[in-house]
């Protein structure tokens, strides 16, 4: 896979910034007003991009009522259908224009999830800098394939895929000719338990695809994405809401935008902090060594007398010789007198 990897204008790579992205999913809550203040607080916080998601009930599902469609997996939204769900949780197809001119002028990435092959056809038509493909997606062979064929990246997510089916889905993306595939680390339940999320994944997935990997994350606030930043993730995405509190099908495990702005302030000092392999000082780290031991005469000494372990000591600063030849120096003379205090030199001491 490409390890360079172009969004709009983001290159991801190894060595850039982590690329981060807000997740407006349902927190619109049917309010084109509401979604537009997302993308402002998403800018705001220092988000990247902002990601929707293009489908309608219709499009995603079938309107019934048969225990199949029930959902009952134990999750925010059970006693609905998916149908029921959906209808009130998509983003309406003739916002999606406008909102993405809006991002644009904002200064964010804009690009979408589709759930068909209409919805594909309708993005390209807007034509989007990228595709992101759902975890519960990664099976849509012939939508995978149809996106593949485009050229575009394609973000996939992983959260409810045995490693088989991120096989299949890489395998797919290749023979179309697309290389440009990120694959994220995703725990698919809502809110997802930390102890679900298995970080050490995401060097694996790296290593294993080849790839540009990161973290789609569903958790409370933001350890575990600085974590998987620490880890080597270069992608991030988080859902993003005004107020928990107003509501909405993604609002329960969503971060709000001061939570946001803290979790992509503390990514770039993770960044700052991972640095690169060295055993060199820092010049503020070389001055401070100044203040690290050596060996010190410690108290008033005549020429002749004898160094013992109260008049020959390993002290701060460093200004004397180094901690290494303590027990050499011990039981020689000294050459000279010397105040309590006098760095240790090779001339204070008799080597006869």
């Amino acid at each position: 896979m490409n390890k360079e990897i172009r969004i709009g204008n983001h290159i991801i790579s190894e060595n850039s910034p982590t690329f981060i992205i807000a997740e407006m999913s349902a927190n619109h809550n049917m309010d084109f007003d509401r979604a537009v203040a997302i993308m402002k607080a998403a800018k705001d916080a220092g988000a990247d991009a902002i990601k929707i998601q293009t489908y309608t009930a219709d499009t995603i599902t079938l309107d019934c009522d048969d225990s199949c469609f029930q959902i009952t997996q134990g999750t925010l939204w059970d006693g609905t259908t998916l149908h029921k769900l959906y209808e009130t949780a998509y983003t309406p197809w003739e916002w999606q224009p406008k909102l993405q001119k809006i991002a644009q002028e904002m200064g964010l990435e804009f690009f979408s999830s589709p759930f068909d092959l209409t919805a594909v056809d309708f993005l390209e038509e807007m034509d989007v800098s990228a595709y992101k493909i759902a975890s519960f997606e990664i099976n849509d062979i012939p939508m995978l394939k149809k996106i593949a064929k485009l050229g575009k990246p394609i973000i996939l997510a992983t959260g409810i895929a045995h490693l088989a089916d991120i096989e299949l889905a890489v395998k797919t993306c290749r023979e179309a000719g697309n290389e440009n595939v990120i694959i994220l680390k995703c725990t698919s339940a809502y809110p997802a338990p930390y102890e679900d999320v298995n970080l050490r994944t995401i060097p694996s997935v790296a290593q294993t695809f080849d790839c540009i990997a990161g973290l789609s994350d569903h958790t409370m606030g933001s350890a575990v994405p600085g974590a998987a930043v620490a880890l080597g993730a270069k992608v991030i995405e988080k859902h993003l809401t005004l107020r928990r509190a107003d509501g909405g099908a993604d609002s329960a495990f969503s971060m709000e935008p001061q939570e946001f702005k803290e979790m992509v302030d503390n990514i770039r000092k993770i960044e700052l902090a991972l640095g690169k392999v060295t055993y060199e000082l820092t010049p503020k780290a070389a001055r401070e060594r100044e203040h690290s031991r050596s060996l010190f005469v410690a108290e008033d000494m005549k020429a002749g007398d004898v160094f013992t372990p109260e008049n020959l000591r390993s002290i701060r600063p460093a200004n004397g010789l180094h901690t290494m030849y303590y027990e050499e120096i011990l039981g020689k003379k000294i050459t000279k007198d010397a105040k309590m205090g006098t760095p240790m030199s090779w001339d204070l001491v008799d080597m006869q």
